[in-house]
This record gives structure tokens, C-alpha cells and sequence, in this order.
């Protein structure tokens, strides 16, 4: 098990007070991030009772190195950090969840007479948000509403007090068709204009009827004070408003501000939507889409989504949070926290917020239609990603490994080496990945190994693998289900043991070609597959790539040597000098046509002297020897 457990004096001196952890493997990588509201407490709890883990836990404290931890003051402040670090540090085994930052928010800036438009990126700079919309239906109805109804400036002058008080705009074209009332003239006054934008923001969050009263009281008022024109005017909007509510869904007859969370999986990935219903009626739904979940319960799914929806989406805290399963103790704990900061930052007291997990009648209905959107979503993602080839198809040559080699999932990702060399000169070697059993070329790589001395194929193989796992490389592609050797026992143990140090545990397996036998790490005897198996074939299909691919790479630079090296017999013309020449002209020959006005560009005119002398003589030697 994990030999950082030995390390008793760290976890012994970590504080019992909230924070965030770090683990970090031996090459001092955040592999994992978590929040607790005692940082001993949880951390322990990787190390004291092993079967109590899940698989995936399992392999990440079997990486942990180092520990690094950050105190705050409280755990709403380590929600907070938890989740920029994630975002942040993309650690390996935290869950990936992701939105599509494509979707667009409604914006209310803070300025004098706020205008009101879409954007892509939500700034910390004291406008209100509302969305993201991922419904363009929608959004095109919200837009459609607000300018029918409300006069809002489009235009983007600065209306300071001192801009009006000069006279220094005057009105557009919005005006004259009344969909501005002028601010920029003075024509309305700043306080009749917010007054406007409150309304707004009411009817965004989806207080829809509230608004509705409001504006009938008022326009009775108008109509009492025979300002028939403006009784007129509200009038409109508040049909506008009606026509707008019979076009929501009605999906629950309690009139109750709710959100509802649903959750579907299928293999590594799951998609997540939280419906926002507002007086009973659904405004709209978000999604999001997760992966590296693996074994990780569904509860832990919904807290993570939960988490980032409410750290992220600007917006109203319901009184009831719906949910498939009940969060974790915990987790619904630092929710609360957060629900009760934000409720304070808004300056509104503190609300009470319920979780619910409805098992029968109405409100369970509400979550499984929340599940079957998320269903639907779900396929509809996969399909795109396997358009994107980012999806495996079912390929029984890959079914057939796993199978035969005891694999724990199935080998979608297969990394294979090869090295190559000529009598100890000129070593290098390749790797090939294929992906769900197809190449993926441009994720080759090929290594030119310059620390071998003499003909060593283990030292070969033990610097490619270091190389490939714990150099840049290690974060530029993900880590192999699978790694096969183009060698036997040696280079297969050898791998193994290199790859062992790196602190990454992939399988490993080498395929030597003389029988076609399998050789597994420190077994004895080696394992062989029937002449017709897929699995067979697949792993000959990889080991000859790689093959191919080394022997390639090898002859281009033992013909580039071989070239360079007759450049250097030239007086005056080291390596450099020579490959420069050989990149401008392209061969030894036409090096030896260029007259001295071209070798002249590249190198100065004693070199393209010496140049033009050396190949006279060869040409003149040759000469000679044809005469002879």
C-alpha cells in the first residue's frame, strides 16, 4: 500500500480545521484536490482501512507522495478554493465536469442607466448575470419580451450626469420609434430608468405574476390621476407579460421556487441538468457533462454539480433543491454555508433552503423527467463524440485483450516501443498509439536516444519509457490502458521496472516476433494466443507499426549522418555548418553544382572556396579513374 502511510510524523501534524488537500505524486504532480472540514480527519482517512476504498481510490493513494495543504477560515471559503484549484490544476483523479462555455448569459451592467445584452464571458465586476441559456428558443423569447415591453438603451455612450448635463449626445433613431426614452438627453430621469431595470430583474428571475401585480396597481394608480397615456402604456406591458406566462411550461401546480437535479451515466461518462422552475412554471434547464467518474457513486456526481452550478451560475437560491439521491452529510453542509454567504452578500436575510429527494407523486415526477432530458442528452453528446473518433465503437479485437490479458477495462488507448539501432550507432526509438485499435499518427513520437553507450537495448528501452511518462510528454497525452513492448522478458521487466519509478501503474506486456509469445512482468515462461485470436492480430498490427515507424526514423538520420559527415572532411565546416548547407541546397549534389555567389549566402567566402576546391579535386579524381 501507499508508502506515504509511512510517513506518520506529516499526518500526525495535519490541523483539524477546514481547508483544502493536494495529494502530489513522486514527480511532485496534484494528482487529486478535496475539500474537508477537518483536514486530519479526512486525509487519514486514505491511509487507516484499505477495503473500505473503491478501486479508483485505491490506485490514487497508491500515487500519493507528498501532501500539501491551505487552512481557511471556513468551509464555504474551501468550497470556493476546492473548486478553483480544480479548474485550475485539472488533476488527474478528480471528476472532470464541464459545462459548455459556449452557452450565453443576459448581462445587466453596472453603470448609469444599465444596458441589458448577450456575453459569453461572466466578469467579476459588479453586473448581474442571468443563463446560461441553452435554449436558443428560449433566449430568443426573453430578448423578444424585454424589447417589446421596457425601453432599453442599446447604444453604448458613457451617460454620466456631466455627459447629459452637457449636452453631449443626442437621440437616435430608437427614439423616434419609442423604444428609448432618451436618457442620453436627459429626457428620462436615471431613477425612472432603474426603476425599469428593477422590473427587469424581476421578471429574469421569474417573478413573473409578482411583476404583473405590480404593474396593474400601478396603472390603476395611473388611470385614478387620469395619466391615461401612460396607464396606456403599462397596459401593453403587462399583455406582453401574460402572453409571455402562457408560453412557460407549467410543470408543477405548487407555486414554488424549486431547482431540480438529474443525473444520467453510461460507462466514464454522465450528464447532469438542473431544471429551474420559478411559481411553478419552468424558465429553463442547464446541463453539464462529466468524466473520470469511473466508480464514483452517484450521490458524489450530484454534490460535485451542485457545488459548481451554485459556485458559478449567478442567480436566485431556491426554497427547494430536488435531487435523485441524498447528498452526503457534508456536502449538503458547506451548501447551506454557501447559501447562507450569498444570501448575506445580496443583503436578504436568511432563507431557509430544503432538500428533497422525492421517491412518489408529483415531485418524483419532476426529477425523472429531470433524468430523461439528461438521458437524452447524454446520447446525443456520445454521439458527437464518436463522430470526433473521442468515442470508442465496440471493437471485439479490444474486447478479445482485455479478455485474454485480465485487463480491468477495456484497452482503448495502446501505446507500443520500439527501439533500433545500427552496430550501437545511432539509437532511437518510436512509439505508436492507436486508439480503439485504429492509429493515431499524429500522436506519434520518436525519440533520439543520445544517452546509450554502445549497443544497450535495455538502457534504450528504460530511457524511452522515462522519456515518454515523466518528461512534458506525461501532461501532453493521456496516460495508455495499455503498453506493449516490441522485445521479450528483458525489455518487458525492464519497462516495467522504469515505468514502476515514474509512479504510474499502466500494464505491460512485450511481444517478442521470433514465436509470437506474450511475456508478462517477472513471468517466468510466456503466454501464447491461438495463430487466428483478434487479439493476436491487433497487438502484431501495433508491434509492426512501431516497427516500421523506428526503422524509418532510424535511416533518416543515418543518411543525414552519412551526408553531414562528408560536408566535414571540408576544412572550415563543422556539423552545424554542414546540416545548414544540406537544409538550403537539399543534397551532396547540388552542393557540388552551386557556384561560389551561392555557397556564399550560406557560409562566408573562404568556406565556399574551400567548398568549390573539394568537390573540383573529387570531380577530377573521378575523372581519373574513369580514364584509368
Amino acid at each position: 500500500m501507499p508508502n506515504f502511510a509511512d510517513n506518520t510524523k506529516k499526518l500526525a501534524s495535519l490541523p483539524s480545521s477546514p481547508g483544502v488537500y493536494q495529494f502530489k505524486n513522486a514527480r511532485g504532480n496534484v494528482i487529486y484536490v478535496g475539500k474537508a472540514k477537518n483536514l486530519r480527519s479526512r486525509v487519514l482517512s486514505y491511509f487507516r482501512n484499505h477495503s473500505q476504498l473503491s478501486g479508483k481510490t485505491l490506485v490514487l493513494a497508491g500515487h500519493i507522495d507528498d501532501i500539501e495543504v491551505i487552512l481557511t477560515s471556513s468551509e464555504v471559503e474551501a468550497l470556493i478554493l476546492e473548486n478553483n484549484l480544480i479548474k485550475e490544476l485539472k488533476p488527474r483523479y478528480n471528476i472532470n465536469l464541464k459545462d459548455d462555455k459556449t452557452y450565453p448569459y443576459l448581462v445587466i451592467t453596472k453603470e448609469p442607466f444599465p444596458r441589458i445584452f448577450l456575453t459569453r464571458e461572466v466578469r467579476q465586476d459588479g453586473s448581474t448575470y442571468f443563463g446560461p441559456y441553452t435554449e436558443t428558443r428560449q433566449l430568443r423569447s426573453v430578448l423578444e419580451l424585454i424589447s417589446s415591453i421596457f425601453h432599453v438603451r442599446s447604444c453604448r455612450l458613457k451617460l454620466t450626469p456631466e455627459n447629459i448635463r452637457n449636452k453631449k449626445f443626442s437621440v437616435c433613431l430608437d427614439y423616434h420609434i419609442h423604444k428609448c426614452k432618451g436618457p442620453c438627453e436627459g429626457f428620462q430621469s436615471e431613477e425612472d430608468y432603474n426603476r425599469m431595470v428593477s422590473e427587469i430583474i424581476r421578471l429574469l428571475k421569474g417573478k413573473t405574476s409578482e411583476l404583473v401585480g405590480s404593474l396593474r396597481e400601478e396603472m390603476k394608480q395611473c388611470a385614478a390621476e387620469l395619466k391615461f397615456e401612460q396607464a396606456a402604456e403599462l397596459k401593453l406591458q403587462i399583455d406582453g407579460l401574460m402572453k409571455y406566462t402562457e408560453r412557460q411550461k407549467v410543470v408543477t401546480t405548487d407555486p414554488v421556487d424549486r431547482d431540480v437535479f438529474g443525473i444520467e451515466r453510461m460507462g466514464d461518462n454522465a450528464c447532469g441538468v438542473v431544471f429551474k422552475i420559478r411559481e411553478g412554471k419552468l424558465l429553463g434547464s442547464q446541463r453539464m457533462y462529466f468524466s473520470n467518474m469511473e466508480e464514483e457513486p452517484t450521490a458524489n456526481l450530484l454534490s460535485g454539480f451542485l457545488k459548481k452550478y451554485y459556485l458559478e451560475t449567478p442567480g436566485l437560491i431556491p426554497q427547494e433543491i430536488f435531487t435523485q439521491e441524498a447528498l452526503p452529510a457534508e456536502d449538503k453542509a458547506s451548501l447551506l454555508k454557501l447559501f447562507s454567504k450569498k444570501h448575506k452578500e445580496e443583503k436578504k436575510g436568511r432563507k431557509s433552503v430544503h432538500f428533497v429527494t422525492p421517491r412518489i407523486g408529483e415531485k418524483a415526477r419532476l426529477v425523472d423527467m429531470c433524468r430523461e432530458n439528461a438521458r437524452h442528452h447524454l446520447s446525443e453528446y456520445l454521439t458527437e463524440k464518436q463522430k470526433r473518433g473521442e468515442l470508442a465503437q465496440e471493437n471485439p479485437a479490444l474486447t478479445a485483450l482485455q479478455e485474454t490479458l485480465h485487463l480491468d477495462k477495456k484497452p482503448l488507448r495502446i501505446e507500443c516501443f520500439d527501439n533500433s539501432h545500427f552496430q550501437g550507432s545511432d539509437y532511437t526509438s518510436s512509439m505508436v498509439c492507436f486508439v480503439n485499435g485504429k492509429p493515431r499518427k499524429s500522436e506519434y513520437k520518436k525519440f533520439r536516444l543520445r544517452t546509450i553507450d554502445g549497443s544497450d537495448d535495455y538502457a534504450a528501452m528504460s530511457e524511452a519509457i522515462t522519456r515518454r511518462y515523466s518528461g512534458t510528454l506525461s501532461n501532453e497525452l493521456p496516460l495508455p490502458d495499455l503498453i506493449v513492448i516490441d522485445g521479450g522478458k528483458g525489455q518487458v521487466n525492464v519497462a516495467w521496472k522504469t515505468l514502476s519509478k515514474t509512479g504510474i501503474s499502466v500494464p505491460v506486456i512485450g511481444l517478442a516476433k521470433r514465436l509470437e509469445e506474450i511475456y508478462f512482468p517477472s513471468s517466468r515462461d510466456p503466454y501464447n494466443l491461438p495463430k487466428t485470436s483478434p487479439a493476436l492480430k491487433l497487438l502484431q498490427r501495433i508491434r509492426d507499426e512501431a516497427h516500421r515507424f523506428a526503422i524509418t526514423y532510424h535511416r533518416t538520420l543515418r543518411k543525414s549522418r552519412t551526408l553531414t559527415t562528408i560536408l566535414t572532411e571540408i576544412p572550415g565546416i563543422g556539423e552545424k555548418s554542414a546540416m545548414k548547407l544540406l537544409s538550403h541546397f537539399g543534397s551532396i549534389e547540388q552542393i557540388a553544382k552551386a557556384d561560389r555567389k551561392e555557397l556564399m549566402k550560406i557560409t562566408g567566402p573562404r568556406t565556399a572556396e574551400a567548398i568549390a576546391l573539394f568537390f573540383s579535386n573529387r570531380t577530377l579524381s573521378d575523372n581519373s579513374g574513369n580514364r584509368e
